[in-house]
């Protein structure tokens, strides 16, 4: 699986009207297609696509700035929102490798940022465990998420040494 993670651009529209998610996901998440509206409006969000070759797998949105307020006070941390796979593409690993390959991506695009953070619905236990397997840790904060309370996850950026 070579896969990569890259900028929305609207090339990509067509990929995205074909992305899938059911109702039940849609309870914890906004669809791309929403999401990639909200980013239009606003230059603090960032849609980004996790391509398998010309297949888009997962997609999420990195907010900044006072998108991060409600979830950390650390001016040098990123939101990640809106994480989702594609119904069809569930369970093949794509969500892991997608938060896998983050930190990179977030230390080549946005270098001045230390920190990752996270609200997952308290519900959500299969998205809890995921993320603390690719070294999120829960430190007890929680959040009002748009249904329910939020459990908020750290993802500390580590110093890459060249």
């Amino acid at each position: 699986m070579t896969m990569q993670l890259m900028f929305y651009e609207d090339k990509a529209k067509n990929l995205v009207e074909q992305y899938t998610l059911t109702e039940e996901q849609l309870r914890y998440t906004k669809s791309p297609k929403e999401s990639i509206a909200l980013a239009k409006q606003d230059n603090s969000r960032h849609a980004i696509l996790a391509m398998d070759g010309n297949k888009l797998v997962t997609f999420f949105v990195l907010h900044e700035k006072e998108g991060v307020t409600p979830y950390s006070s650390n001016e040098q941390a990123l939101l990640i929102r809106s994480f989702s796979t594609d119904f069809y593409e569930q369970g093949k690993g794509y969500a892991k490798t997608a938060l896998q390959l983050l930190p990179d991506f977030v230390r080549k695009h946005f270098p001045s940022i230390n920190e990752l953070v996270l609200g997952v619905n308290v519900p959500n236990r299969a998205a809890q465990e995921l993320y603390k397997r690719c070294g999120f840790v829960d430190e007890g904060r929680q959040a009002m998420g748009l249904r329910d309370e939020l459990k908020v996850m750290s993802y500390y950026m580590k110093e890459v040494e060249n």
